[in-house]
């Protein structure tokens, strides 16, 4: 068979087509899995403190631009399925990028909120409270074992510290007690 071949041609054409509709349902998909990823974390980091009417009402508009850029995103996907259709050399890494750059966007939109800002804050501090209650929990573990915990390590360490401390004056007054005896 040659190049010109019809049937050749169109079964060439045919898989061309398969592989960019599957690469767009995995670009599609991915993107719907990437969102909804976002707003279930962002939901949990909020976690049941309300903002007031003004945050609200810049969260929505903040996740309005995003939806915006989504459907944006997608619209150029279509359009540019159509010029590949149209025998335009379109590449796969093409619409991966397209993604990329506006789950970018998207991200931006939503994460320059007072709301998010809010909600970052109150993933920090459940973070800071729960790293304190593992601390608290490890040392009164050791304390139990018997083992020496960070504060008695640290109890050793001034002591020790002090002990060099008067073991050096001690020795700076032998030295002059030697050197008068000396003299």
């Amino acid at each position: 068979m040659s190049d010109t071949d019809p049937q050749e041609m169109q079964e060439r054409w045919t898989r061309m087509v398969e592989q960019m509709n599957d690469a767009m349902a995995r670009s599609v998909e991915q993107n719907l899995e990437a969102q909804a990823t976002f707003m279930e974390t962002w939901a949990d980091a909020i976690d049941g403190s309300m903002p007031d009417e003004d945050t609200m009402a810049e969260s929505f508009e903040s996740y309005g631009r995003a939806y915006e850029v989504w459907m944006d995103a997608a619209e150029t996907m279509y359009e540019r399925v159509g010029d590949a259709a149209g025998g335009e050399d379109v590449s796969f890494t093409e619409f991966r990028d397209i993604w990329l750059r506006s789950a970018n966007e998207a991200f931006k939109e939503v994460m320059g909120t007072t709301a998010f800002a809010a909600a970052q804050g109150n993933v920090v501090e459940a973070m800071m409270e729960l790293q304190q209650e593992t601390e608290d929990v490890s040392q009164e573990t050791l304390t139990r074992m018997g083992l020496p915990t960070r504060g008695d390590m640290d109890e050793v360490g001034e002591r020790l510290v002090e002990l060099e401390r008067r073991q050096q004056r001690v020795e700076d007054k032998l030295d002059q007690v030697l050197d008068h005896l000396e003299e």
